[in-house]
């Protein structure tokens, strides 16, 4: 034994502490990394000048909100503070801001608001020549228009008549104010401005940061080339703080401070005349044009506080030591108690668990405390509300996953492993009443089956074949001949009508079985068992304790046929990975096929209910409920056929689904309360279920996509771009699922990485199907139990391969026209943008997979035929 397990096993509080502590220590590094102090150049001094726009918080000009003389008189007294001038954009929104600007002192450059309504713009130019002449000393230069030719309302020459004439009623000198290539494209507009003034924005060319400076000295320095007899005023510069990226423009606090800080510096050594943009945020500019970054160019932000210091380090997020402090004491817990409850797993999954745990845990506080760094809306406010404990969910499902693939690839062993037994000889072996329901199954294929069981090496059984419902003699007589020539042990009774389907079936069986029975087995109608299935196995019922002897639902008869190998190499997974994982805690899943279950438990519980199509499941359930072990032997002791079809596949799929709806509703009770069930077969029951819950929550969240990009599209002073908040973890989320998928299946499945690949393509495809039956059994009581057919049926058109994926169909077309719907409205001008169609592509996967899918099944079925 090595050292580690030895301090492992004496002291697992100890190891669990250290390990608890090690990884909460990795949470402050990664917050701390994500927030390092940058140290720009320290700017002491008077900034240059502001742009000023002085609504409120909750204000906009959009809807008529007027400033009140006390919080512009507060704004350019907090203003004056850091600069004595500010530039101004329309005269008739707060015109009081001269009239406080002069009893500040103030210089103002004065901006009317020129654009398509011309109406308007006589009112803009009446006041601004008004009060130019009123406010001689307050209003020093003015502006007529700001970027009014970049957005294309009006025509050059209509621009220089404005400016004439503004330029022969006042003394002020007078300018336009557009980005550096207007001014190169119509150069005819110098002769029209006593001063030239000029945007600048890096962000918006895209230039990282790094790379910023230079390009704004280098666009000013091209004017100042071009036209040598005017002076050039910089009339807005400044970098988001928060919003949308921009090509390899990042919006945040550092980058903000980091380029105002060295375009200060440059601005005073170079002597350049400017103005930052802004003062203030701006909630109400929030997706005006600009995504949400619009709102996000102040020094200061909505509630006047400065985003960062003018001297010393920077850093991103002042409080993100009490984020780490509260990420790692809302994981403390989970990582002690899960570090010393599963002490036997090796070291790295130990610490691979942690990390999960802790991770998640970090993501639940960013995900809380990110929105208080947006203006959000009411709007926005409801859907994070809606949004935040599907988040919660979707991290409980990541977590869910982590244990199993922890548990699977770091165990140092089973604890509950069982292989076959000895054969024990025929005076102690039990007597096994074996049961075969069938319903319209072709009568050779059942024929087949029934030769298997007639080949089983034991002394000690019978078989019981129950037919349930089939209307054709033609298919259910020549079965009861066939029984008939095998002998007296094969018994066949003929059901109709019959209440039930198969648990109705098989509650029949239980009243003609032989008295002498002890175990009743149950397999399906198209199985071939090994001969040794009931001799090597049937030993573990000399336990009094054992209820149930497993083995894996397996399938023959696949390995030409594309469709039946992908979906048996899909099957095989839960019985490799998911089977053992459950085993472990005495929680497996209990299949109608392949399985012995004790006579007397059977009968001493009720039977099989008739009240859910999966009643093996419940069966399962119900006799841990009674206190019974279930044995789990990953042995292929009997083959059967896949699904016929894509259809009968996604059909079976829908029926468990629906099923486990209704046993979770009926025996809720059980698992949500301690009792007989142990937490262990509890956490089983209640989170076995969760990956398909994920499935649900795939396709609500995919309609909630469709119809959010429809409003963006469609009305986008609604509907904002998703914050990175709603989307990274959707994305994560995606890709560890898929990664823990394929890890676990190359390390416990028996098959190539083709094999590996196409499984989880036939998986996939049954997203939308799982995501039906989970929804349905929520909502309804019951539904019809569909008989997964298992022979081929007549293959159509190539149009009717898809019959059965129409839905499907759909979905990835919607999807398809939302992904080219944002690139025609957004392109890739923002990150979230990009992510937004990346996730909508990802969301289509599984219904372009169930398309494939059915594609496959219909050429495979081609083939065959």
């Amino acid at each position: 034994m090595s050292a580690s397990t030895t301090t492992d096993t004496r002291h697992p509080v100890f190891v669990a502490l250290l390990l608890a502590l090690v990884v909460a220590g990795l949470n402050f590094g990664l917050w701390f990394l994500g927030n390092m102090p940058n140290g720009p150049d320290p700017w002491k001094g008077q900034i240059g000048g502001f742009a000023f726009s002085a609504y409120q918080r909750y204000q906009s000009p959009m809807k008529g909100d007027i400033t009140s003389d006390p919080e512009l008189t507060s704004d350019l007294k907090l203003v004056r503070q850091y600069s004595p001038r500010i530039r101004t954009y329309s005269m008739l929104e707060n015109p009081q801001v001269f009239r406080l600007a002069q009893q500040e002192h103030m210089d103002v450059l004065a901006g009317a608001l020129i654009d398509r309504r011309i109406d308007n713009n006589e009112r803009e130019i009446e006041a601004l020549i008004a009060q130019a002449n009123r406010f001689p000393e307050t209003i020093t230069r003015v502006i007529v228009g700001n970027e009014v030719l970049f957005r294309g309302d009006l025509s050059p020459e209509q621009v220089m008549a404005y400016l004439d004439r503004v330029r022969a009623a006042v003394r002020q000198p007078v300018s336009v104010a557009e980005p550096s290539y207007i001014w190169f494209e119509y150069p005819e507009l110098a002769d029209h401005v006593d001063f030239i003034t000029v945007h600048l924005f890096p962000y918006w060319n895209g230039i990282d940061r790094r790379s910023a400076l230079n390009d704004s000295l280098g666009s000013y320095n091209s004017l100042r080339e071009r036209f040598p007899g005017k002076h050039v005023v910089v009339g807005e510069i400044g970098w988001p703080s928060n919003g949308d990226r921009f090509q390899y423009a990042y919006p945040n606090v550092s980058n903000e401070a980091i380029f105002l800080r060295d375009w200060f510096n440059a601005a005073r050594r170079d002597n350049i005349d400017y103005y930052v943009l802004e003062a203030f945020d701006q909630p109400w500019k929030e997706n005006l044009g600009e995504g949400r970054t619009g709102a996000y160019w102040g020094m200061f932000n909505a509630d006047r506080q400065l985003k960062f210091p003018l001297t010393g380090p920077v850093t991103e997020d002042v409080s993100w030591p009490w984020k780490a402090l509260a990420a790692a004491a809302l994981a403390f817990v989970p990582m002690l108690w899960f570090a010393t409850r599963f002490s036997r797993f090796k070291l790295m999954g130990r610490l691979f668990m942690l990390a999960m745990i802790q991770l998640s845990c970090g993501l639940i506080v960013w995900s809380a405390t990110l929105p208080f760094n947006f203006y959000l809306s009411p709007f926005d406010w409801a859907m994070l509300i809606l949004l935040f404990p599907a988040q919660i969910a979707i991290l409980a499902i990541l977590l869910i996953n982590a244990f199993e693939f922890t548990e699977v690839l770091w165990r140092r062993s089973w604890i509950r492993h069982a292989e076959m037994l000895t054969p024990d000889p025929p005076e102690r072996q039990p007597f096994v009443s074996i049961h075969l329901a069938c319903h319209n199954e072709p009568p050779e294929m059942v024929m087949i089956t029934l030769d298997s069981l007639a080949r089983l090496e034991y002394a000690n059984f019978e078989v019981l074949v129950l037919d349930n419902n089939t209307k054709d003699p033609d298919v259910w007589k020549p079965v009861e001949a066939y029984c008939q020539q095998l002998g007296e042990r094969f018994r066949f009774f003929h059901l109709e009508p019959w209440p039930g389907y198969k648990a109705g079936a098989l509650n029949f069986g239980l009243t003609a079985t032989d008295p002498r029975a002890e175990v009743v087995a149950v397999i399906d109608a198209d199985y071939v068992v090994r001969e040794d299935w009931l001799s090597t196995l049937t030993g573990y019922f000399h336990d009094s304790k054992v209820a149930v002897v497993q083995c894996p639902q397996a399938h023959r008869d696949f390995e030409r046929n594309k469709f039946r190998r992908m979906t048996a190499w899909e099957y095989d997974g839960f019985f490799r990975i998911g089977m053992h994982h459950r085993n472990e805690r005495n929680a497996i899943i209990q299949h109608g096929t392949m399985t012995m279950v004790r006579r007397s438990a059977l009968e001493g519980t009720g039977g099989w209910s008739e009240w859910t199509i999966c009643e093996d499941a419940e069966l399962g359930l119900r006799l841990m409920h009674a206190g019974y072990e279930l044995v789990y032997v990953d042995e292929l002791m009997g083959k059967g056929l896949t699904p016929a079809d894509f259809k009968a596949y996604k059909s079976q799929r829908y029926r468990w689904a629906f099923g486990a709806m209704q046993i979770l509703k009926g025996r809720w009770h059980w698992m949500t309360r301690r009792g007989p069930l142990s937490a262990g077969q509890r956490f089983h029951f209640l989170t076995g279920w969760f990956s398909w819950f994920a499935d649900a929550l795939h396709l609500i969240f995919t309609l909630m996509g469709i119809f959010w990009t429809a409003g963006m599209i469609a009305l986008p002073e609604y509907f904002n771009l998703p914050m990175q908040l709603f989307l990274i973890p959707v994305i994560g989320f995606f890709f560890a699922k898929a990664i823990f998928g394929v890890v676990l299946y190359r390390a416990r499945v028996p098959c190539s990485w083709r094999d590996t690949l196409m499984a989880s393509l036939a998986s996939m495809g049954l997203s939308h199907a799982i995501a039906r039956g989970i929804l349905h059994g929520l909502t309804r009581e019951k539904t019809a139990f569909v008989v997964t057919a298992k022979s081929r049926r007549m293959g159509g058109s190539s149009f009717a391969a898809f019959a059965p994926v129409r839905e499907e169909g759909l979905m990835a077309l919607a999807l398809a026209m939302a992904v080219a719907g944002m690139a025609y409205a957004y392109g890739t001008r923002y990150l979230e943008s990009i992510l937004w169609m990346s996730i909508l592509a990802a969301q289509s996967i599984p219904y372009v997979s169930a398309l494939v899918g059915a594609w496959i099944a219909h050429r495979a079925g081609d083939e065959a035929g």
